[in-house]
């Protein structure tokens, strides 16, 4: 790249080449320079714009956190179709990418899931993703699709934790996590039918 040009879009080119990276190689081998190579930028480019690579993490994080965030909407699907396939739906509409790089990171390095809190506040993704499934399940609850006896919270948290194992375990979302979800999800209307 010429000296002098710029760079539309730069910050978001630097967050994807991180993304491969981390995806490729592992989180422990990311720095500044194996970011701006994949990105095929100028080596200092990264820090013409960051103060240090955990100024540039940190901002990766809350860039991807925005994005999963706002990839699983749940809150208009109360009432309408199966329980279990619109959370499987909503969380598989996640960029698998984009949530296994930043799981990956956040394991790695977890003091940057402080500078992410700093920027939203309790809202980083799976605790976005956790309060947005239970908001779901107590609407589905409310309406009289899920039994009263069910903790909207505690199967939220636990589709969390089987997404965020079979994310860092590269395990096949799809075949993996609707089982889960139906088998969470499934013994709530069993429960429902049989108290009914």
């Amino acid at each position: 790249m010429p000296r002098g040009v710029a760079i539309p879009e730069l910050r978001q080119q630097l967050f994807t080449a991180a993304e491969r990276v981390i995806l490729r190689d592992g989180p422990s081998r990311l720095s500044g320079r194996a970011v701006t190579t994949e990105a095929g930028v100028a080596a200092g480019l990264l820090y013409a714009h960051f103060t240090d690579l955990d100024d540039f993490l940190a901002a990766y994080a809350v860039d991807r956190s925005f994005v999963v965030i706002a990839a699983a909407p749940l809150a208009d699907r109360a009432g309408t179709g199966d329980i279990a396939a619109n959370l499987a739906d909503a969380l598989l509409a996640i960029p698998r990418d984009t949530l296994t790089a930043l799981a990956r990171l956040l394991v790695l390095r977890p003091e940057l899931a402080e500078r992410v809190h700093d920027v939203l506040g309790d809202e980083t993704a799976l605790d976005a993703i956790e309060r947005a499934a239970a908001a779901y399940l107590e609407a589905e609850r409310r309406l009289g699709r899920l039994a009263e006896s069910i903790d909207p919270q505690a199967v939220a948290l636990a589709l969390v934790g089987a997404l965020h194992h079979l994310v860092l375990t590269a395990g096949d979302l799809d075949d993996r996590l609707r089982p889960a979800i139906a088998a969470l999800v499934g013994s709530t209307a069993n429960e429902r039918t049989a108290n009914g």
